[in-house]
């Protein structure tokens, strides 16, 4: 029987997205509270630890090594309270914990947020992913400890999978906030923005959160309609990247533009304009004769505006 796949272009474009490729195997469903226990236990268990929102990482030569061992991690003052499992990976259980900010560190330990990490490629992209899924699950449990229905304290489930109230029986799962990022083409050109927190000269495309109620398209098209003015057509799917920031997913999309004068939202971006292709490919090279530049490769608006930029 031919398969629904078969005679298709498939082509998955998150792959190139900063931290894609995360090789942990999760089971969140098969869990026992056990689990986490037995996973710290192992001989070959690694731990991701962060000082607050930055990750620890050994320096090894010219390495940055983000894998800890047990007595590696209780030397540099990690929580055992703080500890969740993230899964298993093929070489062993992985899990993650919070070290105290403050805790003193020996010299070959820094703490690096993973924004520096992602762009300047200086990590595995496996690790990179991984420290992204445990960046994000460290958050929502450091902001989940108290049910919302009762006040009573969460206890952790499952290694980290879930919280629960003793007291009420509620029960919380991590959460995911679901981010549009798209680039509105009209023919030849695309709609980039820029925000006054970007670095000099850097634009990109325009984004927001899906809203309760809304499709990725009707996001898209509300989104693009409220920052810039412009209204929307036809919306395509590119690709989806893990955003640690705190645990977002960005959605990222090219839209078609049925409109081209552009009414910015002066609260949200400082400049928004229309870029031809041949300009967007000098923004991409580094090479723009006035400095402007598109956002770093490890970002999903990097391929939405080069995929436009490349297309013939």
């Amino acid at each position: 029987m031919a398969s629904f796949f078969d005679n298709r272009i498939f082509r998955e474009a998150s792959h190139l997205n900063g931290f894609s490729g995360n090789p942990i195997e999760r089971w969140s469903e098969a869990r026992g509270d056990i689990d986490l226990g037995e996973a710290f236990a192992a001989e070959n268990a690694m731990i991701y630890l962060f000082a607050d929102d930055r990750a620890l990482l050994r320096v090894e030569g010219e390495r940055l090594n983000p894998r800890f061992g047990h007595e590696e991690a209780g030397a540099v003052g990690f929580n055992p309270e703080s500890l969740i499992l993230l899964g298993v990976a093929p070489d062993g259980p992985r899990l993650a914990g919070q070290v105290p900010p403050e805790a003193a560190r020996p010299d070959d330990i820094k703490a690096i947020d993973l924004r520096s990490l992602a762009m300047q490629e200086v990590l595995d992209p496996a690790d990179l992913a991984s420290l992204a899924q445990a960046r994000s699950y460290l958050h929502w449990h450091a902001a989940n400890r108290y049910c919302g229905r009762c006040g009573d304290a969460l206890a952790v489930q499952g290694g980290g999978v879930a919280r629960a109230c003793a007291k009420c029986e509620t029960q919380i799962f991590p959460r995911v906030d679901p981010v549009v990022i798209m680039l509105a083409i009209d023919g030849e050109r695309c709609l980039l923005g820029r925000q006054a927190r970007f670095a000099p000269g850097m634009y990109s495309a325009l984004a927001g959160f899906l809203e309760p109620g809304e499709t990725i398209e009707e996001a898209v098209r509300r989104e693009v309609k409220e920052e810039a003015g412009i209204r929307i057509g036809r919306v395509a799917y590119h690709s989806s990247q893990a955003w640690p920031f705190p645990h977002s997913l960005m959605i990222g999309c090219h839209a078609e533009a049925l409109s081209t004068d552009v009414e910015r939202d002066a609260a949200e971006l400082e400049d928004c304009r229309w870029f031809d292709r041949d300009e967007v490919r000098l923004m991409l090279s580094g090479e723009h004769p006035d400095g402007l530049k598109a956002p770093f490769k490890m970002a999903i608006a990097h391929h939405l505006i080069k995929a436009f930029a490349e297309y013939s």
